[in-house]
């Protein structure tokens, strides 16, 4: 039925709280700045955020997600790119992988995913590309998952796209050279992971820590991680 099954990270397969995570995550930030000597560290929350924007809203196929933020932060910070690509490199090689404690893997999942690796199918990690490959490698192997041979994880280096934009689906699927029919997309974020529909994707919606701000996109399937582990068994 399906060639390739792409699954959400956050809120999916971690469990994690993405409001709460990212309160510890800028905190460890701004405290590395201080410790470097930048002075603007109360701005860097902001310009991260500001540059992560233009970032998801830019649909130019020719720049790579990294290339976006990077120009856009580069921009508006008062240090040489060098600099802070030194301080991000710094960043997610240190101070990351502490944020290990704020999420935990979910029962079920590792078994879910050793079953799914041993078909005959192409498993994609799509979560939003808006970090680094370091950070989501991370992020897969507190899932318990580090040990997987993945056919892409779209990293903000790799992609061009991010969600909620169908570009983003597009993009996976010819990187992958399976049709947008041939997949189903797995996710928790009714406004992120749904869009997969526009382009043929068939969805599952995982309601475990499911988020929805109102998208008028509706799944194939749906449910709790029991039932999306029967979905598998009797599916895939």
């Amino acid at each position: 039925m399906f060639k390739a099954i792409l699954f959400d990270l956050d809120g999916t397969l971690l469990n994690i709280d993405m409001d709460y995570f990212l309160k510890k995550y800028f905190s460890k930030m701004v405290e590395l700045a201080a410790q470097m000597g930048y002075k603007e560290g109360p701005r860097l929350v902001d310009q991260v955020w500001r540059s992560t924007e233009v970032m998801i809203a830019d649909l130019n196929p020719e720049s790579s997600n990294e290339d976006v933020f990077m120009r856009d932060f580069c921009q508006n910070w008062p240090y040489s790119q060098e600099e802070i690509k030194l301080f991000f490199d710094h960043y997610y090689q240190e101070c990351f992988p502490r944020l290990k404690d704020f999420c935990s893997p979910f029962a079920g999942i590792p078994e879910m995913m050793n079953y799914i690796m041993k078909q005959d199918l192409k498993v994609v990690i799509a979560t939003n590309a808006v970090f680094p490959m370091s950070a989501l490698q991370d992020r897969i192997k507190w899932a318990g998952l580090g040990h997987h041979d993945f056919e892409l994880v779209t990293s903000y280096e790799l992609m061009h796209f991010c969600k909620p934009h169908v570009q983003y689906y597009e993009e996976i699927a010819d990187r992958i050279g399976v049709h947008p029919e041939e997949c189903l997309m797995i996710g928790n974020d009714t406004g992120e992971d749904l869009p997969a529909s526009k382009i043929g994707m068939k969805t599952f919606l995982v309601e475990d820590m499911l988020i929805d701000k109102g998208s008028s996109h509706k799944p194939d399937w749906s449910g709790r991680l029991p039932d999306l582990f029967d979905f598998v068994r009797k599916n895939l």
